[in-house]
């Protein structure tokens, strides 16, 4: 018999493109689109925490404001509706500005710092007094018509922000050196810093100087060159601090809030008596006694302690919740964004927020010396709070952009 050998054949070798049917190209990325869709939490959450602020803010500033405009024969409403306002034409800029590219502001920044630097110049010349009329012994409003003004220092924030932010880019592998690096930015921070603290507003002076030193230094400065330029400011600080005395005086106080109650002690006495009457619960909405003439700038500078005083401690840890909530979200942005620029521009627009919240915070409770920082969104005032309804849409902007990028 003859032996066939079985001769195995082994089966064609499909490609895997024949194996498989072609992907379809409408869900093309969708994973990634999906991922972004997950972790794009903190759109929703800036838009809740932006809503939140402002319209406990306006309830709050009504209740603080009320008997101030009344002695001033004005409606009691009359700040609340003003606020209310700001906030209508805030809503409409954070949509304009989160649809701008934000990359846009890199190539705006010198402009838009000449234009705020002029401003400020406007403001403190001989014989502009007519637009720039001194209110309270400081010159820091330009008048541009009946009822409309606008205070340039609070938009020197967002100009000094986009200018460091852009510069830092561009000198990224210099920011360590104080000549090449550091020198360049404290020279034009220097004059819009100068022309601030002329007004004067130390105060706003102040926080220009550390917004811009945060942004300067999460882009890569050294902090040790940082503590150097604060030690050598120490003395020019104080020396101006002795050359006016109320300046001197909210010193005195802050170190010791009881030592004049009826002096120079009285705005922050005033304020702890706020705040320590709330207890936990708080006296009620509209049952402050300190915003009858005993607390000054109840709608303003003081408008936490009126929080204190009518929610108690409820309120001002849900008040300090909404800003620490706001810093997280505003600083996941920040490392999610696309380029250094964006990076750099979400911290210090985040740090234009909770920055000036906490310092406000802190002199209302006598932790810091008496200064005139708002409660960002909540304290009565156009154009700090036109500045921060800007910073949330730049957030806005850079957010969208990240996502963009996952998609891609």
């Amino acid at each position: 018999m003859k032996t066939i050998a079985r001769t195995r054949v082994a089966p064609p070798r499909i490609r895997r493109a024949e194996r498989e049917p072609a992907a379809d190209p409408s869900r093309r990325g969708s994973g990634k689109f999906s991922q972004a869709a997950a972790d794009g939490w903190e759109r929703g959450a800036l838009m809740l925490l932006t809503l939140l602020m402002f319209s406990f803010g306006v309830v709050q500033l009504y209740s603080a404001s009320a008997f101030m405009a009344q002695s001033e024969n004005l409606p009691g409403h009359f700040y609340a509706v003003r606020q209310l306002l700001g906030g209508a034409v805030g809503a409409v800029l954070v949509l304009l500005v989160s649809r701008l590219d934000y990359r846009r502001w890199e190539q705006y920044a010198w402009p838009l710092l000449v234009f705020i630097t002029l401003c400020l110049i406007v403001v403190i010349m001989p014989g502009t007094e007519a637009i720039s009329p001194r209110i309270n012994g400081a010159r820091r409003w330009l008048q541009l018509g009946p009822g409309l003004s606008f205070q340039p220092s609070e938009f020197a924030k967002l100009a000094l922000i986009f200018w460091t932010a852009a510069l830092a880019v561009k000198k990224q592998d210099r920011l360590h050196s104080m000549r090449k690096g550091l020198l360049p930015f404290l020279l034009v921070w220097g004059v819009v810093i100068l022309l601030v603290f002329v007004q004067p507003n130390l105060s706003a002076a102040l926080l220009l100087a550390l917004l811009s030193a945060l942004v300067l230094f999460a882009g890569g400065a050294r902090i040790g060159h940082f503590i150097v330029l604060g030690i050598a400011a120490v003395p020019v600080l104080w020396h101006q601090i002795q050359g006016a005395s109320y300046r001197l005086k909210r010193i005195v106080a802050f170190l010791d809030p009881g030592a004049d109650p009826a002096g120079v002690s009285y705005q922050i006495h005033q304020s702890l008596i706020a705040v320590g009457s709330g207890g936990i619960t708080g006296v009620g909405f509209g049952g402050s006694q300190q915003k009858f003439g005993f607390l000054p700038e109840p709608h303003n500078d003081f408008l936490f302690a009126m929080v204190g005083e009518e929610w108690g401690l409820i309120g001002v840890l849900f008040v300090v919740s909404l800003y620490a909530c706001f810093a997280v979200v505003g600083y996941r942005i920040a490392l999610r964004a696309p380029d250094l620029f964006g990076r750099l521009v979400a911290i210090g627009m985040t740090n234009l927020i909770v920055v000036s919240a906490f310092l406000h915070m802190g002199v209302a409770l006598a932790l810091l010396p008496t200064t005139g920082v708002i409660l960002p969104f909540m304290s009565f005032g156009r154009s700090g709070l036109l500045v921060c309804f800007i910073a949330v849409g730049v957030l806005f902007s850079i957010d969208r952009s990240s996502r963009m990028e996952v998609v891609r």
